[in-house]
């Protein structure tokens, strides 16, 4: 018997032998998911590492041996495994040297292929073990990487919310990881093999916004030249995710909320409803209780929303996640870069733990990313560190005496030298948007003359 939390993807264009092998695997203890190309296994690689994959060698478009390839190219941690339904020489020589561990014929009995899946899995933990690899935390094949308390409390609500279907409401500030955590829900459940759909309702204009929720038939306002679904039809039988729920107008609210009493969505042009079977994950760094007794937030619309509640913390509230996140980083630019992922040195790292991460985890890779281009040499010091992370002097005397102005301006000021004056980044870190950025930026600096902007 398998432990429950090793991971195998099956791939297969025939949706009997799909149905076969999740069926035996998934009675064995193992977590099964199915993707019916190559296209679709690497899309669901990319949302979540498998410790395993099964694919077959001949499928439409794009074979087995490319998905080996790209498995041993961009997933060192995970195991691959061939089946064919015509077995040769030459073709199991040529998946050895492209890196599979197995290579198992069709027609294969239940043991032939257990015992496969047993040898693939064992190569895989040997491996673990000989490089000193602890076992990962189970939120982190979704890039939720960490070794806090709190990060393995927010992993075990993810994991109960996984088992049923009730909508989720994740909440916290921005950069801190919540559409991780969406992903982790759906892929941990049983809609995994189904579409997960993230939308950014504060990025869509109003206007838009019904249109591409609910889809529209065609002639229903101008620019309608065809029918189009919209992201719950997309969706369908699996997960939706609403992020930024909280800059949903009061209009659009009501909508949302006949959905989730309805299981029903009427696109735009039509009066009937088309039934829809989603689970809603949604999402916000906003005070959704106090929008609601201001009246911005509908108060039933919320409590639908709140059947289960899961708060990310901030990076400040759980430092010791902050050593292991520039590491995970460092090792993924180096990757991409195709070179050596430098060395922090102890004092760097220390730095960088005792930082106060207004930016959260999307401010970790954004350094980490600026680090590795500039950074020349193997080694990051504290001298490549960006100036408001060099110094930290303590400096409660001095704030007690100043205006919440000139502290706001001068933390404005270190995050936009912390990115090197992107101002979009440094929007996204503060949690406000552009605009708002460049009227604080107006005030504490009013631009010279023929400056720009």
């Amino acid at each position: 018997m398998s432990a429950a939390a090793e991971t195998i993807l099956v791939v297969d264009d025939a949706a009997e032998t799909l149905e076969i092998l999740n069926r035996n695997l998934s009675a064995e203890g193992y977590v099964v998911r199915t993707a019916r190309g190559v296209g679709e296994a690497v899309a669901a690689l990319e949302a979540a590492p498998a410790d395993l994959v099964i694919t077959d060698l001949r499928m439409p478009a794009v074979g087995g041996l490319d998905l080996v390839r790209h498995v041993r190219e961009n997933l060192p941690d995970t195991e691959v495994m061939m089946i064919t339904g015509y077995a040769t020489v030459e073709g199991a020589v040529e998946a050895v040297k492209c890196g599979a561990e197995e290579y198992l014929a069709k027609p294969f009995t239940d043991e032939e292929l257990s015992a496969a899946v047993r040898r693939a899995l064992a190569k895989l933990r040997l491996r673990r073990a000989a490089r000193g690899a602890s076992p990962p935390l189970p939120g982190a094949r979704h890039g939720l990487v960490g070794e806090s308390e709190s990060l393995r409390a927010v992993l075990a609500a993810a994991a109960k919310a996984a088992t049923t279907p009730a909508t989720v409401l994740l909440t916290g500030e921005s950069g801190t990881g919540k559409e991780l955590v969406a992903r982790a829900i759906h892929y941990g459940g049983t809609r995994a093999a189904a579409p997960f759909v993230p939308v950014n309702c504060g990025g869509i204009p109003e206007g838009l916004l019904e249109s591409e929720l609910f889809g529209h038939v065609k002639g229903a306002f101008t620019g309608a030249t065809e029918s189009r679904a919209g992201f719950f039809q997309t969706a369908e039988g699996g997960t939706l995710f609403l992020d930024e729920i909280g800059e949903t107008s009061v209009a659009m609210q009501v909508k949302l909320l006949r959905v989730l009493q309805d299981h029903e969505v009427c696109m735009v042009g039509l009066n009937r409803g088309r039934p829809v079977n989603v689970r809603v994950i949604a999402a916000t760094n906003k005070d959704l209780p106090g929008l609601v007794r201001k009246g911005k937030f509908r108060e039933d619309l919320f409590y639908r929303l709140n059947v289960i509640s899961i708060r990310i913390p901030p990076l400040r509230e759980r430092r010791e996640d902050v050593a292991p996140l520039v590491r995970a980083f460092a090792e993924k630019f180096a990757r991409e870069l195709g070179r050596p992922a430098p060395v922090i040195s102890e004092r760097a790292l220390r730095s960088l733990v005792d930082y106060d991460w207004p930016g959260n985890v999307r401010e970790v890779e954004n350094l980490v990313q600026r680090l590795m281009v500039m950074t020349e040499g193997g080694t990051v010091d504290v001298a490549d560190l960006p100036a408001p992370m060099r110094f930290s002097a303590p400096r409660e005397t001095a704030a007690a005496n100043r205006t919440l102005a000139d502290v706001e301006a001068e933390h404005i000021a270190a995050v936009l030298a912390s990115v090197e004056g992107n101002k979009t980044r440094a929007a996204e870190i503060l949690g406000i948007d552009r605009k708002t950025l460049r009227e604080r930026l107006r005030v504490v600096a009013p631009p010279e003359a023929g400056a720009g902007t």
